[in-house]
């Protein structure tokens, strides 16, 4: 079974930064071979949002809330997925959940909480 973890979030102060990690754990899966790679979040009572895509040719999409603050990359090398997130506001507080795909395949982290304080 395929499992996803990310690490890097945490509680940081508005204006601060935090680099999330995705990568597979236990098992020969390697996220390299997926054609898709993206990072989601949840805040409390809202729905999930797609923060970032990035495909495997290269070409990437923010979500308009973060544009300018955020960059996605992933590191063929260490088989992971990332997401450099600077300029953190308030509104940035949510669980994050990276999300790697190849039709049909689709998996997805178990998310990591990441709390900017104001």
């Amino acid at each position: 079974q395929v499992q996803l973890v990310e690490s890097g979030g945490g509680l940081v102060q508005a204006g601060g930064s935090l680099r999330l990690s995705c990568a597979a754990s236990g098992s020969i899966f390697s996220i390299n071979d997926m054609v898709w790679y993206r990072w989601h979040r949840q805040a409390p009572g809202k729905q999930r949002e797609l923060v970032a895509s990035i495909h495997i040719g290269g070409s990437t999409n923010y979500a308009d809330s973060v544009k300018g603050r955020f960059t996605i990359s992933t590191d063929s090398a260490k088989s992971t997925l990332y997401l450099q997130m600077n300029s953190l506001k308030p509104e940035d507080t949510a669980v994050y959940y990276c999300n790697v795909e190849r039709f049909p395949r689709n998996y997805w982290g178990q998310g990591t909480q990441v709390t900017v304080s104001s």
